[in-house]
């Protein structure tokens, strides 16, 4: 028996549907949103969707009005005579012919229009990054000031910043949603992309790989801090710095970036006064504001841009073993670890390495792990000891005395670090600053 759905109902059940459809599309902020006027790109990338939205619907509104018209006025009836055939009406066909070639020119003008302004190279005037992607990670060169950082960036407002794309490894691809401009990293290749934060505040957003690169693929995130021109300079001015320690006169690890400015930004002295092989620490000098630096304010950064991801529970320090951690004992333990082959500590003169992230002011940064984890005490004991439980794939090896390493299928044993140096290894990290 054939049921047919009863007209009242399909009408009542649409309705709901639209309401809840509309509804789904008001709800919360989007604070990863393409559509935000924050710089000139997302401005003209916003103008050209509005365009192309109008056109597309005036198209749709029109072709729909015609099909209704034409299933309701040529529907069957019953004994109804059959319709006249047609064969070929040339006004039809030309109409239907030039119609959408008029349609496809209201939208291709402001398309090529906004696709070679985007493509211009950028003012002779703007900031320079460098952008490299790595399987997980990304660093942050800028030529200009002659220092390089990792997965957080700092842009100055009102200034245009040009960004040079290049890969180390596979295709990576360079999006900040909420400031514009997706563009892939390409081997052997470097592609441009700028644009002007000129309309957001000091603020901080998200950013990300969005191109498939691997197993952590998801896990290849970055920071980006939006701040005036002076507090760009002055934390450019001490990213240029070496690393001192150390760096206050208490040796305790805290918890990872505050509101306070860097303090003690001291060159360290030297090698005469501080032979390179004793590993002494810097004297302290007193900041002044020359040369204290900035890190962006921990109560502006909002709640979405700090990650939340949890540790593994195969992974485990105690809190009391990483709060004993001494920074002296740290800087001894780090410059004679594998550590030193992977990453470069400018300051000491013991960690050269160019193949992980620089950890020159690695204290002053709010993430870790390309930016899966905060920058904390704990989660940087847990990510030394067993970086690959942490976050698959990555290149960092299993320092963890006993650590199943996943990748290699194996326990660490000879050359592994106890918990007692990790938390030595973390107290002395989190001093630079």
């Amino acid at each position: 028996m054939q049921r047919y759905l009863r007209p009242r109902l399909a009408i009542s059940a649409t309705g709901t549907f639209l309401i809840l459809f509309a509804l789904a599309g008001c709800a919360g902020q989007y604070p990863n949103s393409t559509f935000l006027p924050t710089t000139d790109f997302n401005r003209d990338l916003t103008s050209l969707w509005n365009t192309m939205m109008f056109w597309g619907t005036v198209v749709f509104v029109i072709v729909e009005a015609i099909l209704v018209y034409a299933i309701f006025k040529y529907r069957r009836r019953p004994n109804g005579p059959e319709p006249t055939h047609v064969h070929g009406n040339t006004v039809l066909e030309i109409t239907w012919t030039l119609a959408p070639a008029l349609i496809l020119v209201f939208i291709a003008v402001p398309t090529v229009r906004t696709i070679f302004k985007t493509q211009a190279p950028a003012v002779a005037t703007a900031l320079q990054v460098e952008v490299i992607g790595h399987q997980w990670w990304w660093e942050f060169r800028y030529p200009e000031y002659g220092f390089t950082t990792a997965n957080e960036i700092y842009l100055p407002i009102g200034r245009t910043v040009n960004f040079a794309l290049r890969t180390a490894d596979v295709l990576h691809s360079f999006w900040i949603p909420a400031l514009g401009g997706k563009r892939d990293l390409i081997n052997n290749r470097t592609n441009y992309l700028w644009f002007t934060p000129d309309s957001t505040g000091e603020a901080a957003f998200n950013g990300s790989c969005n191109e498939f690169c691997g197993p952590s693929h998801a896990n290849m995130r970055f920071r980006a801090f939006t701040v005036s021109a002076a507090d760009f300079e002055r934390w450019a001015a001490h990213q240029k710095r070496n690393a001192v320690f150390p760096a206050t006169a208490s040796t305790a690890a805290d918890s990872g970036p505050t509101i306070t400015p860097v303090s003690n930004l001291t060159s360290p002295k030297p090698a005469s006064a501080a032979p390179a092989a004793t590993l002494a620490p810097a004297a302290a000098a007193t900041p002044t504001a020359a040369t204290e630096g900035f890190v962006f304010p921990r109560e502006r950064v909002p709640s979405h841009v700090l990650p939340k991801t949890p540790i593994p529970t195969t992974v485990s320090i105690s809190d009391a073993v990483i709060a004993a951690g001494d920074a002296q004992r740290g800087l001894a333990t780090y410059s004679r670890s594998a550590c030193i082959g992977c990453h470069k500590i400018r300051g000491n003169p013991s960690s050269l390495g160019v193949i992980g992230p620089e950890l020159t002011h690695m204290a002053s940064r709010y993430t870790i792990g390309s930016g899966l984890f905060v920058n904390d005490a704990k989660h940087l004991a847990h990510w030394i000891k067993n970086a690959r439980a942490m976050k698959p794939g990555v290149l960092m090896q299993t320092l963890g005395k006993g650590e199943y390493d996943p990748i290699m299928n194996t326990k660490v044993t000879v050359g592994g670090l106890t918990d007692p140096q990790i938390a030595d290894i973390v107290a002395y990290l989190q001093t630079l600053k």
